[in-house]
């Protein structure tokens, strides 16, 4: 078990939390949530000890071992990836090497085999002869094949590497687990597997995500960071969130009741101060006002943006034509004649763990790409809006924010932009910041502004979520279930797939293809869309061996 003894965290005068008391016991899993620089990371990194709290301690059961998803993606570079993993449990790891290293030597001594034998013994004790079988399996389910186990580190990409420090993380059994964003870069498949390697977990598991889906999938509390506290709930994070909804609506009715009160207190005053026969009852009530005093209600850090996507025209029968498009990158095929119609009315999320392929058509029916072979036609009443999945390309100027979004519409009407800025939640002189120091939340928020301010009826989304926290990602939620026009989108959250799209496209193994009319949760429940997928997946492992 792991527990905390007021626990308090401030820079200067600023207090991201205090007098935090709370107790995480095995057999849980508290998601930790909060806006962003509520500080979820910092209270991460303070459990695990990598920094210090101001004031207070941490408690950890003597004996249990705790260990922590990385975030130095280059840390391991010189290492392969079976020995990342098992890195995981660093004793074990250490014997195994010291070991190794013994009988490695070409002059072994009676004093090396009686060393070695005592390692092999504590080797054992630690399960150590399961400990690569276990890694396997770890990195197996996290989507790195058995090929690349014996690559060094600096050889994977980066989407890569966070897998293979999930699974180093997941490695062993450790007593306590400290997971932060372990969803992200993981696509749809890979989330599942996790999902259901935590819910049988045994051990006490601490996790912040972004991931709606995640949350409610393995979480039995949150921890909630705001109004400078951190409060422990029972239940998964859609609980935590119409119980939070219910506090906050009670904390509302509460001050209101309050100033109705003190308003008509106010009146009676005003009204019989100066008569005799009610004087005295105007100045007890003035002594109940100052009683009721109102106390301002603590400010959440939870700040919504409002996005609201509204078409300039109705999309018109044709919608666009994909014609047996091919593209290769580097000289390795990404599309091999694909073909794709878009019908009105399609909300089409594209899944599958091939996510360049579904950048690379995004990119092509942009017009960023130019297709190898192949065409593709928009309709005569689509305007299309995209959303590239890298926008760093769009903050190099020094600019602000306000003519930073002028560079996209016709007005010049500062305060019209400002509007749209202050709906993305940059109000006053947040407007005026330089746009490349924006943080990458900053950024997405100036991109959907731009897209509400294009009046597109086609909406293309690459990976939206990423960088967002969950205020800003219920509020992407709603304003695309909302919008009446077509939407292609690639995402890895499965709550913004399953509510929004109404029709799911997956990019197979061998260039193949599924694509079903319904809903995500069906299309992962349908018994024939899982013979599908199945005989597609099989085949692809066997032409591979």
């Amino acid at each position: 078990m792991i527990s905390t003894s007021s626990i308090t965290l401030k820079y200067g005068e600023r207090i991201l939390f205090k007098d935090v008391n709370l107790k995480f016991a095995p057999g849980n899993c508290y998601g930790l949530i909060g806006a962003n620089g509520a500080g979820k990371s910092t209270f991460l990194k303070i459990l695990s000890g990598e920094i210090e709290p101001s004031e207070g301690v941490v408690t950890i059961t003597p004996g249990e071992r705790m260990s922590v998803l990385k975030q130095n993606h280059f840390e391991f570079d010189e290492y392969t990836v079976m020995h990342t993993v098992i890195m995981g449990y660093k004793k074990l790891y250490d014997v195994m090497v010291e070991k190794d290293a013994i009988y490695a030597k070409e002059n072994f001594t009676e004093e090396d085999g009686i060393k070695a034998s005592a390692l092999e013994s504590e080797f054992a004790e630690m399960n150590g002869w399961e400990a690569e079988p276990e890694a396997a399996t770890l990195l197996a389910g996290l989507g790195i094949p058995e090929e690349m186990h014996d690559k060094l580190m600096k050889e994977l990409d980066g989407g890569d590497k966070v897998r293979v420090l999930l699974a180093q993380a997941l490695f062993g059994n450790p007593d306590i687990l400290l997971l932060d964003e372990p969803t992200n870069h993981l696509d749809l498949e890979s989330i599942s597997w996790l999902e259901d390697f935590l819910n049988h977990y045994s051990n006490t598991v601490i996790v912040v995500s972004h991931d709606r889906h995640f949350l409610n999938s393995v979480c039995t509390h949150i921890a909630d960071i705001d109004f400078g506290q951190i409060k422990l709930y029972a239940g998964n994070y859609d609980f935590w969130y119409m119980a939070s909804q219910l506090a906050a609506k009670q904390r509302k009715d509460e001050k209101k009741k309050r100033e109705d009160k003190i308003a008509e207190m106010k009146e009676f005053i005003q009204r019989f101060a100066s008569n005799a026969a009610k004087s005295k009852q105007a100045t007890s009530r003035k002594k109940v006002i100052e009683k009721l005093t109102l106390e301002e209600m603590p400010s959440t850090s939870r700040k919504f943006p409002y996005i609201s996507f509204k078409p300039e025209r109705e999309c018109g029968r044709n919608i666009l034509d994909v014609k047996n498009i091919s593209k290769s990158i580097d000289g390795v095929p990404v599309l091999q004649n694909f073909s794709l119609n878009v019908q009105n009315g399609d909300k089409i999320a594209f899944v599958g763990p091939d996510h360049l392929a579904k950048t690379t058509l995004f990119q092509i029916v942009s017009g960023e790409l130019k297709p190898d072979a192949g065409s593709y036609e928009w309709g005569l009443t689509i305007k299309p809006a995209y959303y590239p999945k890298d926008n760093s390309s769009y903050f190099t100027d020094k600019m602000n924010l306000v003519q930073w979004l002028q560079q996209f519409t016709t007005s010049d009407d500062e305060s019209y932009l400002r509007g749209f800025l202050g709906r993305m939640l940059f109000s006053g002189d947040e407007a005026l910041k330089s746009v490349n120091v924006l943080s990458g939340g900053e950024k997405v928020r100036c991109m959907l502004a731009k897209m509400m301010l294009s009046g597109a009826n086609t909406l293309i989304f690459d990976e939206p979520t990423n960088h967002l926290d969950l205020e800003s990602i219920q509020a992407l939620n709603t304003g695309l279930t909302e919008f009446t026009g077509v939407i292609l989108m690639n995402t890895h959250d499965h709550q913004f797939a399953d509510t929004v799209a109404n029709r799911i496209i997956e990019f197979c193994p061998e260039g193949k293809i599924i694509d079903k009319r319904m809903g995500f949760d069906e299309y992962l429940m349908s018994d024939d869309v899982k013979a599908l997928r199945d005989s597609m997946y099989h085949e692809h492992q066997r032409l591979s061996i």
